[in-house]
């Protein structure tokens, strides 16, 4: 059962009555009537991905760990409504896959895609890399399959553009993180595939000028532009120490860096327009410095710059997490602002922002001071959290961009969450949930 009891960050580990496997949503059904009749917890989990501890059972021992692993078939792919069906325990790199086979393209992508799983990604409305150009979680997702708390089937599922009859329960489910039901399945929405690609890498000063290149690029590249994302030199540095078979892709160190993607429907389209672009913005003095991947292998090698920061930071030590968002053209002054504030109460401290700058999502990391001990500074993380979180609410930012409450972030919810908001929120759950089986203690 073990590695059903911890989490990723190895911030919790809990225990846990018995570990179920159903294999179709009829069992799942039937393991919460029972549960429902008895009174026991049910913790659903998915590819244990998860970086909020909402996954994760409690200490009490008194809950059952449902994992959906065994749900993996992929039950439908319509290439001409762009839409296919999969379980919830398909794992995200297969449904890109499957999508792919159909000669479709299922635009979300995350780092840990080869084992997290698209009921995971459902339940937390996972962003990834190009929310930019097709929104989260969801607004991928056409229908859901749900078990509800009392053992009954919901289901919404279908390749329907337009449904305007009552309330939207598939969105409901969505990012609310096995609180109110388990997805079990769900039709997702595809796209034509992308018939060129182009991923450039450039230097930069400050966030300021990333801001100034952002708006550049977004009025010369328009709906070809699927991610833009901003890079610390501090973040590459750790990734080239600690991460084999990086190196740097510039001439000259720069402050800060953007990784850009372009991605068109002819052939070289997406190409033709990044280098006309890069240059433009080399002229236009808004980079110092560019680099444009000429193949597939280059691109992917500046991918993994930026997907391999959060590998390189564990292996660097303590890290602090943030996974904030806040009105894109606020990005450099709450980075300045929330620097400022960390160096005072923290001078040794490393912050290492990175993440979705197209799309406001800013993973604020702070890594401990060289030479500390791990477990004095991961002590002091309620002291960081109150700094960086203080400095979004005045910008008028979300403490979760992408990652969800889970454990870790609910007694923030009850601080951060206006008040009219958490009571809506109590009386869905109390309405679909009456007996509090379904993941107690998370989100709420």
């Amino acid at each position: 059962m073990s590695p059903y009891l911890a989490e990723p960050r190895d911030l919790y580990h809990g225990r846990a009555l018995c570990v179920l496997k159903p294999s179709a949503p009829q069992e799942v059904a039937g393991i919460l009537a029972l549960c429902n009749e008895t009174g026991a917890a049910v913790t659903p989990q998915g590819g244990n991905t998860g970086l909020v501890g909402g996954q994760t059972p409690d200490a009490s021992g008194a809950s059952v760990v449902l994992s959906l692993e065994r749900l993996n078939r992929i039950r439908a792919v319509d290439a001409t409504a762009d839409a296919m069906t999969v379980e919830a325990g398909v794992t995200l790199s297969q449904a890109q896959d499957a999508a792919q086979a159909a000669d479709r393209y299922f635009p979300l992508s995350l780092a840990s895609e080869g084992s997290c799983t698209i009921g995971g990604n459902l339940a937390t409305n996972a962003g990834g890399v190009h929310v930019l150009a097709y929104g989260s979680m969801r607004d991928l997702v056409l229908g859901v399959e749900v078990a509800l708390a009392d053992g009954r089937l919901l289901s919404t599922l279908g390749s329907l553009r337009k449904d305007n009859t009552g309330y939207d329960l598939t969105r409901l489910f969505v990012g609310s993180e096995g609180t109110l039901g388990v997805i079990t399945a769900a039709t997702l929405k595809l796209f034509p595939s992308p018939r060129s690609h182009a991923v450039a890498f450039l230097g930069l000063r400050n966030p300021a000028q990333a801001l100034q290149l952002l708006n550049f690029v977004k009025g010369r590249a328009g709906p070809t532009l699927h991610a833009f994302e901003l890079v610390s030199r501090l973040g590459l540095e750790l990734v080239l120490r600690h991460i084999p078979g990086t190196r740097d892709p510039l001439a000259q160190p720069h402050d800060w860096y953007a990784l850009i993607e372009l991605a068109a429907f002819a052939d070289g389209e997406a190409e033709r327009a990044a280098a006309e672009i890069l240059a433009a913005a080399i002229d236009a003095a808004l980079a110092q410095d560019a680099i444009l991947a000429q193949s597939l292998d280059q691109a992917r090698a500046l991918w993994k710059l930026r997907e391999s920061m959060s590998e390189a930071q564990k292996r660097e030590g303590g890290s602090i997490k943030h996974d904030i968002a806040v009105p894109v053209n606020a990005i450099p002054r709450f980075i300045d602002e929330a620097g400022r504030r960390l160096r005072a109460a923290f001078p040794r401290a490393r912050p290492v922002p990175f993440g979705h700058m197209g799309d406001g999502n800013i993973h604020y990391n702070v890594s401990q001071p060289v030479g500390a001990d791990r477990a004095d500074f991961i002590a002091r993380w309620a002291e960081v959290n109150a700094i960086v979180h203080g400095v979004v609410h005045e910008f008028g930012g979300s403490i979760s961009a992408e990652h969800g409450i889970g454990r870790l972030k609910r007694d923030l919810l009850r601080e951060t969450k206006h008040p009219v908001a958490l009571d809506a929120m109590r009386a869905i759950k109390a309405a679909l949930d009456p007996n509090g089986i379904l993941n107690p203690g998370v989100l709420l």
